[in-house]
C-alpha cells in the first residue's frame, strides 16, 4: 500500500467528523501516536492534541459523526482475501462493564466473565455489537466494518442482522460469517435468512433438529410437518452422514469432520441448514476445550469438510482484537455521561485500530532488544512507528486559535498616555507611580460650596436621643 492510500483514508475520516471534527481527529491521532498511554487523560499530552485537555472529553460531548459514511469508508479500505480465499467477517458482542454509574443511560446486564462460581455471569453496563474482518491465521489484526450499541430495546441478534444489511451491500464479493452460539437461535435464522452472506454458526450438542417433512400419505388430517428428529448428544438419531473426512490437525492429532445436510428447526421450517460435527482428539474435553463440537452451515455450497474446523476457528481472532482495543487504545477506560459518546469514542477506537492496519506495510518496525524479530508483527509495535509516518502523511486538521480574554487597556483604566518620541507607533506607555517620575491621578474635586454646612444625620441609637 502506498502512502497516497492512508492519506486519502485520513482525508476521509476527517470529513465523516461533521460537528468538532478538529478535536475529534486529533484525539483520534494522540491515541494512535502514542505507544503505551495509562488513562485516557494521558492522551492530552500527545504531541498530535495541541489543544487542551478539556478538549478531550469537550470533542465526545460536542461532536458529530456521520456513521453511515464511516461505515461506507471502512467498507471501502476493507483488506481483500488471499488469491483463492475467502472474505471471511466476525460478529459478537463485547461488554463495556459500568457498575457503579447508576445515573447512566441506557444501562443493561451484560455478560461478565470470570467470576466466582455460584453468580450470575453478568453485571450492568452496555453491549457493542462489532463486526470485523478476520484475518488468516488468527491474530489481533482485525479490520473493523461497522461496531453498534446494542441499545435495552434490541438483541444482539436483531442488532446484528441490522449490521448486516447495511455493510454486506458495500463489500465487493460475498462473504462468509462466523458467529458464536447465541447467533444460532431460530430468530437469528429468521433475520439473516435473506442476507447476501455464507454462516457458519457454533451450536450446542442439545439442539434439536429435524429431517425433512414425509411426503403425505392421503389419510384424513394434516400431513406431518417434521421428519424424524436429529439432536448432536443422542447418537442414536444422527444416521449416516452425508460426507465424511478424517485427518490430523496443526499438531499432529487426530480429527474428523462429518456432516447431515437438509435439517431445519421448528420456528424456521423454511430455512434448512447442515449440522456439522467436529471431533479433536487432542482436545482437553472441558467447557472451553470440548473434543466434539457442532457447527451448523447456512447459504450456499458447503465447503470442504478438511477446511471448517479452520474457518470457524478464525473466530477466536475477535477476542484477541477486543484486548488489544480495551488494553492498549483505552476502549473501556473513558467515563463518559452518555451511551451516544461512548459510541463516537468507540468509532475513534475503530478508526484508529483499522489506521494501524492500514499503515502496517508502510511501518519500518524497530524491535526492542527483548522481542523476538522472528515473530509477526504486532498492532502494538506498529503503533510505535506511527508518529514518524504520520509526520510524513501530515493531518487535514486546522492549526487552532488560542482563545480567552482579551488583554484590554493597559494601566489603571484611564485615559491613554501620549508615547514619548522614538516609541514605536501606535504603542502605549505603561502606568508610572510618583517614584518612578510620573504624575498621580487627580483626585476628583469637591462639588459642596465653601462655608456649607453638612446636614446632621440622625441616629438611630436610644442612647443618643434627645
Amino acid at each position: 500500500m502506498e502512502s497516497t492510500t492512508l492519506r486519502d483514508y485520513r482525508q476521509a475520516l476527517y470529513a465523516c467528523f461533521t460537528r468538532a471534527g478538529d478535536a475529534l481527529f486529533e484525539v483520534a491521532d494522540a491515541l494512535l501516536t502514542t505507544p503505551q498511554p495509562h488513562a485516557f487523560i494521558e492522551l492530552s499530552q500527545a504531541s498530535g492534541l495541541r489543544r487542551g485537555w478539556p478538549s478531550l472529553y469537550a470533542a465526545f460531548r460536542d461532536g458529530q459523526i456521520d456513521r453511515a459514511a464511516l461505515r461506507r469508508r471502512f467498507a471501502r479500505h476493507a483488506p481483500a482475501p488471499a488469491p483463492g480465499a475467502r472474505l471471511v467477517l466476525g460478529l459478537d458482542t463485547s461488554p463495556i462493564h459500568r457498575p457503579e454509574a447508576a445515573t447512566f443511560a441506557d444501562r443493561t446486564l451484560v455478560y461478565a466473565p470470570n467470576l466466582p462460581a455460584g453468580v450470575a455471569p453478568t453485571r450492568p453496563g452496555w453491549a457493542f455489537s462489532p463486526l470485523v474482518v478476520l484475518p488468516d491465521p488468527v491474530s489481533s489484526w482485525t479490520y473493523t466494518l461497522d461496531n453498534q450499541r446494542v441499545p435495552s430495546r434490541a438483541t444482539a441478534t436483531t442488532s446484528g442482522a441490522a449490521q448486516l444489511t447495511a455493510v454486506l451491500p458495500l463489500l465487493p464479493a460475498r462473504p462468509l460469517v462466523v458467529a458464536d452460539g447465541h447467533y444460532g437461535t431460530a430468530k437469528w435464522v429468521v433475520a439473516a435468512a435473506a442476507q447476501p452472506c455464507d454462516q457458519l454458526l457454533r451450536a450446542t450438542r442439545t439442539a434439536v433438529l429435524y429431517r425433512p417433512a414425509p411426503p403425505p400419505t392421503g389419510k384424513r388430517g394434516a400431513p406431518k410437518k417434521d421428519g424424524a428428529r436429529f439432536q448432536g448428544s443422542d447418537p442414536t438419531t444422527h444416521g449416516a452422514p452425508d460426507a465424511r473426512w478424517a485427518g490430523t490437525d496443526a499438531y499432529g492429532q487426530a480429527l474428523s469432520v462429518a456432516c447431515w445436510g437438509g435439517r431445519h428447526r421448528k420456528a424456521c421450517r423454511a430455512t434448512a441448514r447442515t449440522a456439522i460435527r467436529i471431533v479433536r482428539a487432542g482436545a482437553a474435553d472441558t467447557k472451553r476445550d470440548p473434543r466434539e463440537a457442532w457447527c451448523w452451515w447456512r447459504g450456499d455450497a458447503l465447503p470442504p469438510l478438511d477446511t471448517s474446523p479452520h474457518l470457524y476457528a478464525r473466530r477466536f481472532g475477535i477476542a484477541h482484537g477486543y484486548k488489544f482495543d480495551k488494553q492498549a487504545l483505552l476502549w473501556a477506560d473513558p467515563r463518559l455521561r452518555t451511551p451516544e459518546q461512548m459510541e463516537r469514542w468507540t468509532d475513534v477506537v475503530a478508526a484508529v485500530h483499522n489506521q494501524l492496519l492500514l499503515a502496517r506495510p508502510l511501518a519500518a518496525i524497530a524491535h526492542r532488544p527483548w522481542e523476538c524479530a522472528a515473530r509477526p508483527v504486532t498492532p502494538q509495535q506498529g503503533r510505535r512507528a506511527m508518529p514518524r509516518l504520520i509526520a510524513q502523511v501530515g493531518t487535514p486538521v486546522r492549526v487552532p486559535r488560542p482563545r480567552g480574554k482579551a488583554p484590554g487597556r493597559a494601566g489603571h483604566g484611564g485615559p491613554a498616555r501620549t508615547a514619548p518620541a522614538g516609541h514605536p507607533r501606535g504603542a502605549r506607555c505603561p502606568p508610572q507611580s510618583p517614584a518612578q517620575g510620573g504624575l498621580t491621578p487627580p483626585r476628583r474635586a469637591h462639588t459642596r460650596p465653601p462655608g456649607a454646612v453638612m446636614p446632621a444625620v440622625p441616629c438611630g441609637n436610644s442612647i443618643c436621643r434627645g
